[in-house]
């Protein structure tokens, strides 16, 4: 078992800086899932972890050795990436008894296949070479020979990203189980995807612009923003955005909409952003205006089964709002919001950065 610890590292390429001097220790054992929007660095720091990459400075440690200097086949890890990489001259069954050859007998490397090809349904495709597959399975194949090697560190780059929706759910099910029944390994999964992210993750490192923005519980990136980015980065739909100031002990809302300002902001007149999440606000009753009520008329409803996306239009601009499945509003309709106090989050007008 070994923890994975980065301390200060860049990657550039000439004069791009692909990953600017990023830290983050993550336990062994743990479950991290690096999350961010396409060429933000994500793959980059993965492959630095797995040593395909040499580092521009800073230290990469798993344990209390650092790695910087060792070779992939040193470092235990094994990497299942979004290309395959799959060994087309061999059948499947061939590449995933690659990586156990001369390690173990082949009695036991015969036990691993029969359990990845029943993980990962590969049954009718084990004497099949990679150009006889499509990219499911070919994807599928890529992981199942990550995994059988039985890992320190398990790197996961973009791993399903070619498989339809059901067989998505089932392998991102099976690849937490398989994480959960090997304690003693440390996997990292890279993904654009907030939903895979949120179903695997005990962390998740939210990545742009070649920095780690924040590192947190998935209640802690949802609740308590760091900033603008990552309030408006994590969430279907995201974060509501409203330009606003701060006036005494009141939040004086784009239009004239008045909210109670928290606490920790009130006093001296300043330019914020206040965040509202779709489901941070509640239909009020009755009359559409008054303080602490956002006055505003249905634009779109969208049943979605187990609840209702609205979209609004108000003094304040476009709105998303999260109703229950049994929400009935029609275009045109006239609707008040109350935004929840405690839940709100402000952000600085100019830097971005959540106010505490």
């Amino acid at each position: 078992m070994s923890s994975l610890t980065l301390r200060g590292v860049t990657k550039r390429y000439g004069s791009v800086t692909a990953v600017a001097g990023v830290d983050f220790n993550c336990a062994a054992g743990e479950f991290i899932a690096l999350l961010g929007p396409s060429g933000c660095g994500k793959s980059s720091t993965m492959r630095m972890i797995a040593g395909l990459e040499e580092i521009s400075g800073g230290e990469i440690l798993f344990g209390d050795t650092v790695v910087n200097d060792l070779p992939p086949r040193e470092r235990n890890v094994a990497l299942a990436f979004e290309s395959y990489a799959l060994y087309s001259p061999l059948t499947v069954r061939e590449n995933l008894a690659l990586p156990l050859q001369g390690r173990l007998p082949k009695s036991e490397i015969d036990k691993r296949i029969a359990q990845m090809t029943e993980r990962f349904e590969l049954g009718p495709l084990l004497d099949r070479k990679p150009g006889h597959l499509s990219g499911g399975q070919s994807q599928r194949v890529s992981l199942a020979r990550a995994i059988i090697r039985d890992p320190q560190v398990l790197l996961l780059d973009e791993p399903l990203s070619h498989l339809d929706h059901r067989v998505r759910t089932v392998i991102r099910a099976r690849i937490r189980h398989i994480h959960d029944q090997n304690p003693e390994t440390t996997t990292i999964y890279v993904t654009h995807d907030q939903e895979e992210a949120i179903a695997l993750a005990d962390r998740i490192i939210v990545m742009n612009d070649a920095s780690f923005q924040q590192v947190g519980t998935v209640s802690e990136l949802w609740d308590t923003p760091v900033n603008q980015f990552v309030g408006g980065f994590l969430g279907d739909p995201p974060m509501n955005f409203i330009d606003a100031t701060v006036e005494g002990d009141a939040l004086v809302l784009a239009g004239g909409t008045r909210l109670a300002a928290p606490a920790s902001a009130r006093g001296a007149r300043r330019e914020v952003v206040v965040g509202i999440r779709p489901d941070w606000m509640e239909v009020e009753a009755g009359d559409t205006t008054g303080d602490g009520v956002i006055a505003s008329r249905v634009l779109v409803n969208e049943f979605q089964g187990d609840r209702c996306v609205v979209t609004l239009e108000s003094a304040v601009g476009q709105l998303k709002f999260l109703a229950d499945e049994d929400f009935d509003g029609q275009r045109g309709d006239a609707i008040a919001l109350r935004p929840l106090a405690d839940k709100i989050v402000l952000f600085d007008r100019e830097t971005g950065a959540a106010l505490r």
